[in-house]
């Protein structure tokens, strides 16, 4: 098993890759706005980079490169709760590298302003891509984080092949943004929610809490149910099995 610091950098990488790509497919194109082949694309840009970094780096650290997939293989008993504090702060600081690079890369369009810029940012009601309220943007983070990390938990079992795991996990991120993107520009991700709500600032920040409050809720209830009908029971709740999609 690799070493705690070698595995958080793991993470960190994963989440930068993941985050510029996929917020980088809706800030860099003059069209990301636009319904369609737009959403299509993002969606795409989002699931396949997922896919590339699972098939690359799983072995090395897992692969969460999200806060709500380490949360809910911590409360389905499938990782260390000592180090789930460790993986969030690594996954929100690759986030920030991420967003900070993709920045630097806008910024060399003649006319982009960061601050009149929505840069990929999460949002409802006036924020939202097709001005969805609150009540919807709650009900779609909730409902498609618990999807991811149950699809994640599921794949992650040792009699799936880590051949299709990866593809698997890239196609779920890809369908849920297809679904999410009008509604809330999509994020399921509290990391990758963070990294652009802290460059854009104002009401991006304000309306932050919704997109790690429902992820997360979502990301337990996935656990507990997963714990529940396929865990088995643990000496210790602070160990962790060795199987894919935990520590390799």
């Amino acid at each position: 098993m690799m070493s705690l610091s070698k595995r958080l950098a793991v993470e960190c990488a994963g989440t930068a890759w993941l985050v510029f790509v996929g917020c980088g497919s809706i800030v860099l194109s003059p069209s990301a706005g636009q319904p369609g082949f737009g959403a299509l694309r993002v969606a795409l840009a989002f699931g396949l980079a997922l896919a590339i970094a699972t098939y690359s780096l799983e072995r090395l650290s897992g692969a969460h490169f999200n806060p709500i997939v380490t949360v809910g293989y911590a409360i389905a008993n499938r990782f260390p709760i000592r180090d789930l504090a460790p993986y969030i702060a690594a996954q929100i600081g690759g986030a920030l590298v991420g967003t900070a690079l993709l920045a630097y890369v806008a910024s060399g369009r003649p006319g982009f302003d960061l601050a009149a810029s929505e840069f990929a940012a999460n949002g409802f009601g006036d924020h939202s891509p097709a001005d969805y309220q609150l009540h919807s943007a709650l009900v779609i983070e909730l409902l498609m984080s618990f999807a991811l990390v149950m699809v994640n938990l599921l794949m992650s079992r040792k009699s799936v092949s880590r051949s299709v795991s990866p593809l698997v996990k890239g196609i779920c991120l890809a369908l849920i943004y297809l679904i999410a993107l009008p509604v809330t520009n999509g994020a399921v991700n509290p990391a990758r929610s963070t990294g652009p709500a802290l460059f854009v600032g104002d009401w991006a920040l304000d309306q932050l809490w919704l997109f790690w409050a429902a992820p997360l809720t979502g990301a337990i209830a996935a656990g507990v149910l997963y714990a529940r009908l396929w865990g088995k029971p643990s000496a210790k709740r602070g160990g962790a099995r060795e199987e894919q999609g935990e520590l390799a």
